[in-house]
C-alpha cells in the first residue's frame, strides 16, 4: 500500500534529521537567487546559524509582494540554461507570480504526485481522466505526471466541454477524475439533461478535488451526486 515504504514510514528521528538536512541545502540553494543573497547578507543569516528545523523562525517570511517586485528572475538559484520550464499564477489580485522548474523538480514533483496518487487508491489499471486546465496553470501537468507514473492510462480532457468529457467517462471506462468542484457540481447537472446517472452509466470511483477552496460540505454533496470518493 506504499509508494515508497522507507520514506512513508520514516522514524521521528530520522525524520528530523532529514528535515534539518534538507533546510540547509534550501538554504544555501536559496542563498544563490539575487533576492535571498541581498536579504541574508542584510540580515547576517545563512546556513551555519541552523541548529534545529525550529530554527527557520530566524528567518523573514517571503510575501507574495516580494515574489511580484522581482519578477521575472529575481528568485531563480540557478544558471538559467538548467531551467526547462515556467508556469505562473493567474494574476487576478495584481502582478503574476513565476516558479521556474528544473528537469530535477520536475521528476521530484512527479514522484510527489505519483505518491499522493498512490496513497489515495490510484493503481496501473485505472483510467484517469484530467479536467483541469493545462498551461500556465501547474494543477492539470502534477496530476498527469504523477497519473503516468503510476502507469495509469491517462486522458488529458482539459478543462469545459461537459458533454465531451461525459462521453469520454463512458467510452473509455474513466474510472478517476480531477475536477475542480464547482465544475463537478456544474456537470451533474449537463448528466441531468442528457438522461444519465454518473453512478449507473459511469465507472468512475474515484475524484480528486482541488484549484479552488469548498467546504465539507461540499464535497460530500458531490460524493452523494457521483457515488464516487472524492
Amino acid at each position: 500500500m506504499y509508494w515508497e515504504k522507507d520514506v512513508e514510514k520514516i522514524g521521528q528521528a530520522k525524520l528530523k534529521k532529514l528535515q534539518l538536512a534538507a533546510l540547509k541545502k534550501t538554504i544555501n540553494r536559496a542563498q544563490k537567487s539575487f533576492y535571498y543573497k541581498k536579504l541574508f547578507k542584510e540580515k547576517h543569516l545563512s546556513a551555519d546559524v541552523v541548529k534545529s528545523v525550529d530554527d527557520i523562525k530566524k528567518f523573514p517570511l517571503t510575501t507574495k509582494d516580494d515574489l511580484r517586485e522581482h519578477w521575472p528572475y529575481g528568485f531563480v538559484a540557478v544558471p538559467h540554461e538548467k531551467l526547462v520550464r515556467m508556469h505562473s499564477s493567474s494574476g487576478t489580485t495584481g502582478r503574476a507570480t513565476v516558479v521556474f522548474h528544473t528537469a530535477k523538480d520536475i521528476a521530484v514533483w512527479t514522484n510527489l504526485l505519483a505518491r499522493c496518487l498512490y496513497m489515495a487508491g490510484m493503481r496501473r489499471s485505472d483510467v484517469f481522466q484530467n479536467m483541469m486546465t493545462y498551461g500556465l496553470f501547474t494543477g492539470g501537468l502534477g496530476f498527469h505526471y504523477g497519473a503516468e507514473k503510476i502507469g495509469a492510462l491517462v486522458i488529458p480532457a482539459g478543462a469545459g466541454n461537459s458533454k465531451r468529457q461525459i462521453q469520454l467517462m463512458r467510452d473509455f471506462g474513466t474510472t478517476a477524475v480531477h475536477v475542480i468542484p464547482s465544475y463537478a457540481l456544474h456537470l451533474s447537472a449537463v448528466f441531468e439533461e442528457l438522461h444519465l446517472d454518473p453512478r449507473r452509466d459511469t465507472k468512475v470511483r474515484m475524484a480528486f478535488l482541488g484549484a479552488e477552496p469548498h467546504t465539507e460540505k461540499m464535497r460530500k454533496k458531490i460524493e452523494e451526486i457521483y457515488g464516487y470518493k472524492a
